[in-house]
């Protein structure tokens, strides 16, 4: 199944593009799909701690199993101030 992942902040910048494809088998979680991830864009790794990830609308964890076409967000830490 394809998952389309967009990537916000840092996370876009040390990556170099905003936003990818994933193939991953079907009942694939966030985990899987993070190890894809950081095996096409490495850097992206560094973060691994502490990014949150969205799918659709709502936070999700890594052991959020995933649909086809799901839109996943994978965004840095909130801050404000």
């Amino acid at each position: 199944m394809t998952v389309h992942v967009q990537l916000f902040s840092h996370l876009r910048d040390a990556a170099g593009i905003s936003e990818l494809d994933l193939e991953l088998p079907a009942g694939g979680t966030v985990s899987e799909l993070l190890t894809q991830l950081y095996a096409r864009v490495p850097a992206v790794r560094a973060w691994h701690s502490s990014i949150i990830i969205g799918a659709g609308v709502e936070f999700v964890g890594r052991d959020h199993v995933l649909r086809a076409g799901e839109q996943i967000a994978i965004m840095p830490p909130v801050q404000g101030g």
